[in-house]
C-alpha cells in the first residue's frame, strides 16, 4: 500500500495515513438536511469526498463510506426545524418532503457520477440510539434537564478535559465571554455555549418522539455522533464534511462522543472548502446563484450557456478540495475544452499498438509522470496537481497518435501502463464520463426525437396545454428542454 499523506483539520497538519485496522477505512461523512433542492455547494462537497473514496478504494483499501440523511432536528437561527420549514413551504407532510429531496439529492449524485456510500442512515431511523447516548452522557455528568430538554453542559465539559475547542481554535476565554454579553436570551440554557442534544417539542410540532426526559426530538449534532459510532465504531479513520460545519458541529460532535464514551470519534478530520460565484459567496437570497439545472440548461444571467456535469466535475478537479472554488463561465468554457481534450486524447492512447520492445527513448518520462499522478494524489488528494500530469501527457499522446513521434520510442509495457493510469485516473478515480457517450445513446435518441416532434407540432397548431404537458412530463423525468434558435435539444440533468 502507498504512504498516504492527509492534511487533518483536528491538528492543522499534513500527517501520514495510518487506518485503525490495516487494509479498511471507516469514513463518515456529513449528509444533506433533505428539506430543499439540493445546490452547488452541495454538489462540491460530496463530489469532493467522492474523489477521496474513490482514491481510497483504487489504492486497495475496503472502505466503509458513511453518509447520513438529515431528516429532522436541523434547527434555524430562529428555532424553527428545517424540515418543518420545508413541510410548511410545500404544504407536505414532513416525511414527504424528506423523501422529495431525498431522492431530489440522489438523483444530483447521479447525474454528477458520484458514487453511492456503503451507507446512507436516517436520522429518524436512529432515535433510539441517540436516547441511549444523551443518557450515556448525562450519566457522565456532561448533561442537564431544562424544562424536558436535554443540554451538552459545554463549560464543565471544557474546564474536566481541555478538549473543546481543538478542532475549531475556540477557547474557553472566549466561551466565557459570550455567556457575560449573552447569557439574558439563552432560555432554559445555563451558558449560550451548551446546545441541545433532546428539544422537547411544543405542541404543534409534528416530528417527535417519546424519551426519560420529555416528547421531544433530538438535536442536530447528536444525530452524527450516533450514527457514526453506530457503523464505525466509537473510534473510526477518518470524519468529513464541508467546511461550514467545523464550528459548531463537528466540534459539538466531537464533545459529545468524549461525553458517552470518553473516546475521540475520528482520527482524521477533512474538510472542504466553498464554492463562490464570481468571487463571491453564493446567496440565493442575494440572487448571487447558479442552480444545477441553471448550469445544465444556462438560463442564468451569470452563464453564456449551458454545461453538463461532467464539466462541472473536472472543474472541481482544478482545485484542491480545501480550497476555496470560484465559478466563473470562463472558468467553465475552459473547462469544458479541457474535458473534451482529455476525452479525446484517451481515445487515440487505447487504439495505439506497438511492437514487443523491453525499453524505449519514452519508457523512462512516460513511466515517471504516471508515477508522478500517483504521488501527487497522495498527498493529501491533490487532483488539480494529479490532472495536469495527465496533460502533459497528452502531447506525448497525440505525437505518437499522428506519427510525429514513431511507435518504436515506446515500449510495449510503458505503451499498457500508460493505458491503464490514464484510463483508471479519468474514469474510475476522477469519475468522469465522456459527454458524448453520457446522454445514452440509442433508443432514448429515438424516442426523444420522437416527443420533441410531437410537442413541436402541438406548439405550431398552437396546442399550448399539450406542448407544456410534455415539458412537464419531461422535466419530471429529469430531462431538459432547450428551445433555441438553432432549434430544441435536450440532455439529462
Amino acid at each position: 500500500m502507498r504512504d498516504l499523506y492527509i492534511y487533518n483539520s483536528l491538528t492543522r497538519q499534513k500527517e501520514l495515513f495510518k487506518p485503525i485496522n490495516e487494509g479498511f477505512v471507516g469514513m463518515y461523512v456529513c449528509g444533506p438536511t433533505v428539506y430543499s433542492d439540493v445546490h452547488l455547494g452541495n454538489v462540491l462537497t460530496f463530489t469532493n469526498f467522492d474523489i477521496i473514496y474513490r482514491f481510497l478504494l483504487h489504492l486497495g483499501y475496503k472502505v466503509r463510506y458513511v453518509r447520513n440523511i438529515t431528516d429532522v432536528g436541523h434547527l434555524l437561527d430562529d428555532g424553527e426545524d428545517r424540515m418543518l420549514r420545508g413541510a410548511k413551504a410545500d404544504n407536505l407532510e414532513p416525511m414527504e418532503v424528506a423523501q422529495k429531496y431525498s431522492n431530489g439529492f440522489h438523483h444530483m449524485m447521479r447525474v454528477f457520477n458520484n458514487l453511492e456510500p456503503s451507507i446512507e442512515p436516517r436520522a429518524t431511523g436512529h432515535i433510539l440510539e441517540q436516547i441511549e447516548m444523551v443518557q450515556a452522557i448525562m450519566d457522565n455528568g456532561y448533561g442537564y434537564v431544562a424544562n424536558g430538554s436535554v443540554y451538552f453542559d459545554t463549560i464543565k465539559f471544557a474546564k474536566a478535559t481541555g478538549e473543546y475547542g481543538k478542532l475549531s481554535g475556540r477557547v474557553i476565554e472566549e466561551l466565557l465571554v459570550e455567556s457575560r454579553d449573552n447569557l439574558k436570551n439563552q432560555d432554559d440554557k445555563r451558558h449560550p455555549a451548551d446546545f441541545a442534544i433532546w428539544m422537547k417539542a411544543s405542541p404543534e410540532h409534528i416530528m417527535k418522539w417519546n424519551s426519560p426526559w420529555s416528547v421531544g426530538f433530538p438535536g442536530w449534532h447528536l444525530e452524527c455522533s450516533a450514527m457514526s459510532t453506530k457503523y464505525l465504531g466509537n473510534h473510526f479513520d477518518i470524519h468529513g464534511g464541508g467546511n461550514d460545519l467545523k464550528f459548531p458541529h463537528h466540534e459539538n460532535e466531537i464533545a459529545q462522543n468524549l461525553g458517552a464514551c470518553r473516546c475521540t470519534p475520528a482520527n482524521y478530520w477533512l474538510h472542504t472548502n466553498m464554492l463562490l460565484l464570481n468571487g463571491k459567496k453564493m446567496s440565493k437570497s442575494d440572487g448571487n446563484n447558479v442552480s444545477p439545472a441553471e448550469l445544465f440548461t444556462g438560463d442564468s444571467p451569470f452563464l453564456s450557456k449551458g454545461y453538463s456535469a461532467m464539466t462541472m466535475r473536472f472543474f472541481i478537479l482544478q482545485s484542491h478540495y480545501g480550497s476555496t472554488l470560484d465559478l466563473t463561465d470562463e472558468g467553465l468554457q475552459a473547462a469544458e475544452k479541457g474535458l473534451k481534450r482529455l476525452m479525446e486524447a484517451n481515445k487515440a492512447l487505447q487504439s495505439l499498438e506497438t511492437k514487443q520492445l523491453d525499453s524505449a527513448e519514452l519508457d523512462a518520462e512516460i513511466n515517471g509522470l504516471c508515477e508522478q499522478i500517483y504521488v501527487d494524489m497522495c498527498d493529501d488528494f491533490n487532483s488539480p496537481k494529479a490532472l495536469s500530469r495527465l496533460f502533459e501527457l497528452v502531447p506525448k499522446i497525440n505525437s505518437l497518435s499522428n506519427g510525429v513521434i514513431p511507435m518504436n520510442q515506446i515500449s510495449s509495457a510503458s505503451l499498457e501502463k500508460l493505458k491503464k493510469v490514464f484510463r483508471q485516473f479519468i474514469f474510475d478515480v476522477f469519475g468522469l464520463l465522456d459527454d458524448e457517450n453520457s446522454n445514452a445513446s440509442g433508443p432514448l435518441d429515438g424516442l426523444m426525437e420522437l416527443i420533441l416532434d410531437l410537442r413541436q407540432q402541438a406548439r405550431t397548431n398552437k396546442d399550448w396545454p399539450t406542448a407544456d404537458k410534455i415539458r412537464d412530463k419531461l422535466v419530471e423525468s429529469h430531462i431538459v428542454v432547450k428551445d433555441g434558435k438553432d432549434g430544441t435539444s435536450w440532455s439529462i440533468g
